[in-house]
């Protein structure tokens, strides 16, 4: 299943090709895909899910929720069933839950399984067994779950849930949507009222999608933007059918491309432009970036439009650290954006990026340098002096290494199309935990052969 450990290095020189053109439509956003089959897998009856993005981040999770009790099924045609369990009907997983490479399975299926007496013990790939579980730990100790764990809060973890567990009040001591959805979901099974603070808002799919399926939550606004969200247990899930709107994080890349690449004149279809996610967009255009939403519409609670680019000049900015929070993941293709636009962007507080799936401050900046752009790393983001729309060199001697980091290896990819002799990337597997038809859909909007999968 994680290929990307076991299989040989799949190598790729991506190069400079014609306009990107005609309609395209990315694979459903990873936040809201998890999320459903977890919460299908609670509610009572069956929840229906079509355009589930079926990469092996949201593979995991849903192998994770079988293995306590829920029935989930692909059929034929691409929609997904799932028979939930209830609330509190979570059962004891015979083996450990092997997560993968997806940090945003663990950390929130740690807060379902927090609030139910079983005990769960999580693993995970090379790269995820470096990353830490302690934020999340803090919160669901306070809860009354048990943890044991590998130095540092990682995995291998085995957690011993409890119910009832404790509501608590909690208050985010650093922007993360994943303590903040670990909390709520532990939430649902515990009496009373579980409460989260955020004092910077974060992605809010959890919200939208716990209100959709019946849960009783409410959010207080205060005058300095600071976000109370109050759920109240023990909850009733009801089924529902859900239509996974695009993912931002995925569209990205083709947003980037066609602004770079000339003569481009692209549609994306059906992309989630939720308010908590979609600030790329905006730095983008603040950059120059011809970008037009068609057809806004509301799709199960989700805003949802389809965006149409085209080929801009870009100038560089500083971008303001404010929108960190909401593009977080989208940095490292904003830097390839960076790198060809006219005079200096400037990038900081992006100490979070330093434990990504890898530190994409220094990756990037290596990477970047190698392909031919002028980068200055500091210690929370990067200096870029653009080339002016000139194309970049790319890489003429090795290739660049994408550490088995997805977004890495994607993003450099668009570097390629806007460079004379194309960048070589040394794995291409990475890029199956959340997006295996990039490559695909790279060849079907530039006019390649071969048809978008």
């Amino acid at each position: 299943m994680h290929s990307a450990e076991t299989s040989a290095p799949r190598p790729r020189r991506f190069t400079a090709s014609g306009p990107l053109t005609g309609r395209i439509r990315v694979p459903g956003d990873k936040s809201i895909s998890h999320r459903s089959i977890m919460l299908g897998a609670l509610a009572v009856g069956r929840t229906r899910v079509t355009g589930l993005l079926e990469g092996e981040d949201v593979m995991s999770t849903a192998a994770a929720m079988r293995a306590m009790g829920a029935s989930i099924e692909r059929l034929a045609h691409g929609e997904w069933v799932i028979d939930g369990v209830g609330v509190g009907g979570l059962l004891q997983p015979k083996q450990a839950l092997d997560m993968g490479n997806s940090g945003t399975s663990t950390r929130l299926l740690m807060g379902l399984v927090a609030s139910h007496a079983i005990t769960a013990t999580f693993i995970g790939d090379a790269s995820l067994s470096k990353r830490p579980m302690g934020r999340v730990i803090d919160p669901l100790s306070q809860m009354g779950a048990d943890f044991t764990s590998a130095p540092g809060g990682r995995l291998p973890l085995t957690l011993r849930g409890i119910a009832p567990a404790v509501p608590i009040s909690y208050r985010l001591p650093v922007a993360s949507a994943q303590v903040k959805s670990a909390v709520l979901l532990a939430g649902l099974n515990t009496p009373g009222v579980t409460t989260v603070i955020e004092p910077v808002p974060t992605r809010d799919h959890s919200e939208r999608i716990l209100r959709g399926f019946g849960a009783d939550l409410t959010v207080e606004v205060a005058a300095d933007g600071t976000r109370t969200i109050r759920l109240t247990g023990e909850a009733e899930l009801r089924p529902q059918t859900i239509e996974v709107p695009g993912d931002p994080s995925s569209a990205a890349f083709f947003v980037v491309a066609a602004l770079l690449v000339p003569g481009s004149d692209l549609v994306i279809e059906n992309v989630g432009l939720n308010p908590t996610r979609a600030a790329l967009l905006g730095v983008l255009r603040d950059m120059g970036g011809q970008i037009e939403e068609l057809d806004r519409r509301d799709v199960g609670g989700e805003p949802v439009a389809d965006l149409r680019v085209r080929h801009s000049a870009l100038t560089g900015i500083a971008v303001d650290p404010a929108v960190v929070p909401s593009m977080v993941d989208e940095f490292p293709v904003l830097f390839v954006a960076a790198a060809l636009a006219s005079g200096r962007t400037v990038t900081t507080g992006l100490e979070e990026l330093r434990v990504k799936e890898s530190d994409r401050i220094t990756v990037m900046r290596v990477a970047l340098e190698q392909a031919g752009a002028t980068v200055t790393e500091t210690d929370d983001g990067l200096i870029i002096d653009g080339t002016g729309g000139e194309p970049l060199r790319g890489t003429d001697n090795a290739p660049v290494a994408t550490h088995l980091d997805h977004r890495i290896a994607m993003s450099m990819a668009v570097a390629g199309l806007a460079s004379r002799a194309g960048v070589d990337i040394d794995d291409t597997r990475p890029i199956a935990t959340s997006f295996p038809v990039f490559e695909a859909l790279l060849a079907k909007a530039s006019g390649q052969a071969g048809e978008a999968a």
